[in-house]
């Protein structure tokens, strides 16, 4: 994967690891697609950085995803990188007496199927460009869960099977498929107290030795791994 001259479009982009990662591909003079819920999120972001653009998506709505990557395909028919970055955790207690299945429902539907939504709907685009990339951000939890996030981290299993099989179905093209799986990371995914977690890994050393790794020769399993989360990926 080269970090320059690309058209990258970031799911989750205006918080936490999507954020950073806009972040950084902007300042590197690449044309930044961020996608997020949060309109005000995105106003803020894109006025911050000029350039970068900013659009408005729920990835828990199946029409909104359709409407989008038609939208994508039209005004960035460049498009050769795709980050999947959206994500959301929460915790489940399956001892309850009653359990709220919608809470797994929402991690199945952001995690799982609008990653595979929006994948399938921009590979045409994507398979068009001389070199283009998939990334899509898993978890060490996908190894290794944590009991108090079931739903979550088996979401996070599940992609990394799926980027497995979708890696082997597109050897043959020119888009890479690579797995970017953090650690437990200073970001607000679980929440405030996250971000300043002294047991988590600062969000700016994350990026900085994801880069670094991102702009070596692409591993042969296409993970791109930290050593912060090498314990986790290899405990099994």
């Amino acid at each position: 994967m080269y970090i320059t001259n690309n058209t990258i479009l970031i799911t989750g982009g205006t918080s936490g690891i999507g954020r950073a990662l806009a972040e950084f591909f902007h300042q590197r003079g690449n044309q930044v697609i961020i996608a997020g819920r949060r309109q005000h999120l995105l106003d803020e972001i894109t006025a911050a950085y000029p350039g970068m653009q900013g659009i408005q998506l729920d990835v828990t709505d199946p029409c909104a995803i359709d409407v989008f990557t038609a939208r994508i395909q039209e005004q960035f028919p460049k498009l050769n990188i795709l980050i999947n970055n959206a994500g959301i955790s929460r915790p489940e207690d399956l001892t309850a007496d009653t359990i709220d299945v919608s809470v797994a429902r929402s991690i199945i539907q952001t995690n799982i199927l609008s990653v595979l939504h929006l994948t399938e709907a921009l590979l045409p685009t994507l398979k068009r460009q001389p070199n283009s990339t998939i990334i899509t951000t898993s978890s060490g939890l996908a190894f290794i869960p944590l009991a108090a996030f079931p739903t979550y981290c088996a979401s996070k299993a599940f992609l990394h099977s799926w980027l497995q099989s979708l890696r082997f179905q597109l050897r043959e093209t020119s888009v890479e498929v690579l797995e970017l799986a953090p650690p437990y990371v200073q970001t607000e995914l679980t929440g405030p107290d996250q971000k300043n977690d002294p047991h988590a890994m600062p969000l700016a050393d994350y990026i900085a030795e994801v880069v670094q790794l991102l702009s070596k020769p692409t591993p042969p399993s296409g993970e791109i791994l930290v050593k912060r989360v090498e314990v986790e990926r290899w405990a099994e």
